[in-house]
């Protein structure tokens, strides 16, 4: 195995490596959340709005620094499962990722999307040593900037199209429910 770990307690580690084999790449195509009820999480994205986006991407973000602060946050509670800084890590990523998107959907003529391996940016970054403190304030900063940007979506524009490297095709208001199920997705992941 080339992760190295230290036990903190039975049945939890703590990640001191920045590649774990432990941890299954996600390969699923999450797209069909926008066509029905995830069983999972329970997020729907027939009961979103447009104009409701950028609060509900806002509040997606208040639970994290609490969830950051809790000493064991750096713990994998399963070893195949990301730790809560892990997730948080993600979260980041993701409204930076999806942000970047709008941005490319609202200046640019049916934009093509670059590929993002969610997985390969977790082991580069070093997810698992990330300072919880830090990257509390950066998943703030990252949500407050997507939020603000789906705030300023004029009304015309929520139906401009893009397509993603794999070919799905999104508009802005679809890009949208996508990114906020990912956030309300990654809180029932770590419980919260």
């Amino acid at each position: 195995m080339s992760g190295s770990r230290r036990r903190v307690r039975p049945g939890c580690v703590r990640i001191t490596a920045v590649t774990d084999p432990t941890i299954v790449p996600d390969t699923k195509d999450w797209t069909w959340v926008l066509d029905r009820a995830c069983p999972d999480c329970g997020f729907d994205a027939a009961e979103v709005p447009t104009g409701s986006l950028a609060e509900r991407v806002r509040r997606s973000a208040a639970p994290w620094p609490a969830l950051l602060a809790d000493p064991s946050a750096a713990t994998r509670h399963r070893p195949a499962a990301w730790s809560v800084l892990e997730y948080a890590c993600h979260v980041r990523d993701v409204h930076r990722v999806m942000g970047e998107r709008l941005r490319l959907l609202l200046t640019e003529d049916e934009p093509r999307f670059a590929n993002w391996d969610q997985d390969a940016t977790a082991r580069e970054a070093a997810y698992a040593t990330q300072a919880p403190a830090v990257v509390a304030e950066e998943l703030l900063a990252a949500a407050e900037q997507a939020a603000a940007a789906y705030a300023d979506v004029p009304d015309h524009a929520w139906s401009r199209r893009g397509t993603r490297s794999n070919g799905s095709e999104f508009t802005v208001a679809t890009l949208g429910r996508y990114h906020l199920h990912d956030l309300v997705h990654h809180l029932w992941d770590v419980g919260a």
